[in-house]
């Protein structure tokens, strides 16, 4: 057990590897930390990267770390710049998101209850946190944790956000959560419970009330590359597919792939990804050129579209495959259990579609 939670040396191999051909840290925009990348341009490779499970740690361009990265980079002091993300960048520690809160629908970041109270020079965090994704990683050394610091302020000016080193006093280990009965070791996903954790002031991020802010900065990007890593997923189930197949007899003189129900999921699958590729890109130039803000409904389109048509691509692969897709000799099983949360995390399917069509609605007076 102990084991699992161990990092593979293959994982530092494949990174060195990465570094010394210069594909490494190839997201950040507008930064020179990055490899100086736009949105769009970054897109097909976290494809590419999406056709394995291990792919984006290689590059150092994997979730939640990207995302940290980006907020550091955009919101962080040049101390916190120096004392988390230059290691960040360097691949020798990862980190972790403590926004998702298990007692309320947190899909809206305004619902979450955890506090953050200031007492001098420190702020006291108190508050139960799950799906920190990272935490249980043995190299995760910093939260991110999201808190109200005035609840009486408006609706959207009463969170802000800190840096919580994951060794600091009263950050309580609680569990690795599973999904479908998996820990996803040795990344997985964690309950962490804040009792009186007391950091400096100075690791605050951007300035009090302004959590909200950067949670949005944060998810824009973030769900690009999400969205396109299942893309890759969907290229990888799709050639499994079609190798199968081909491949398959189903009588001595038939091929599986010779079945009419078959060669329709497969046109409908390829028409599925390309459309899902193109509104990804859409909405990636669209943040370039307008920014994230202008771009809300077309990240909100892009999230549940190309959930949907990951969901409909791996259970049609699973399908073709047989009782071998119910399996791990394939990696379908394997992205159908941690695939599913798509429609879930970074905010439900139903939170967005209902976003898109109020902007929609607005234009006829709704």
């Amino acid at each position: 057990e102990g084991q699992r939670w161990k990092i593979p040396p293959i994982i530092e191999e494949l990174k060195q590897k990465a570094r010394d051909a210069g594909l490494w840290n190839l997201f950040l925009p507008e930064s020179e930390y990055g490899a100086g990348l736009t949105n769009v341009e970054y897109a097909p490779l976290c494809e590419i990267m999406g056709h394995s499970a291990i792919g984006p740690e290689v590059f150092n361009c994997s979730a939640p770390d990207t995302g940290n990265m980006e907020v550091l980079v955009r919101y962080g002091t040049e101390e916190q710049k120096q004392q988390w993300l230059i290691p960040l960048l360097e691949g020798t520690i990862r980190s972790g998101f403590a926004m998702t809160e298990p007692d309320v629908a947190s899909s809206d970041a305004t619902n979450i209850q955890a506090s953050i109270r200031r007492e001098g020079n420190e702020y006291v965090l108190n508050g139960k946190k799950w799906w920190t994704s990272g935490a249980p990683d043995p190299r995760c050394k910093i939260l991110i944790f999201m808190g109200k610091t005035d609840p009486d302020a408006p609706r959207h000016l009463q969170q802000s956000m800190v840096l919580v080193p994951i060794d600091t006093p009263g950050v309580k280990f609680i569990r690795s959560l599973p999904v479908y009965g998996f820990d996803h070791a040795p990344h997985g996903h964690a309950e962490l419970h804040f009792d009186n954790v007391r950091v400096p002031a100075s690791n605050l991020l951007l300035g009090e009330g302004r959590g909200f802010e950067i949670a949005q900065g944060r998810l824009g990007p973030g769900r690009i590359h999400h969205c396109m890593r299942w893309i890759g997923i969907c290229e990888r189930a799709f050639d499994l597919v079609c190798q199968r197949v081909s491949d398959r007899m189903i009588s001595p003189k038939k091929r599986l792939g010779e079945e009419g129900v078959i060669q329709e999921w497969i046109a409908e699958s390829r028409a599925d990804i390309d459309a899902a590729r193109l509104l990804v890109l859409k909405c990636a130039n669209a943040i370039e050129t307008e920014g994230p803000y202008s771009a809300r409904t077309d990240v909100s389109i892009i999230k549940f579209f190309v959930a949907e048509v990951l969901k409909k691509v791996l259970d049609m692969a699973i399908q073709v495959h047989g009782a071998l897709g119910m399996t791990d000799d394939t990696p379908l099983a394997f992205w159908y259990r941690h695939e599913r949360g798509a429609r879930i995390y970074d905010g439900p399917d139903e939170v967005h579609k209902r976003t898109v069509a109020r902007q929609i609605l607005k234009n006829y007076g709704t």
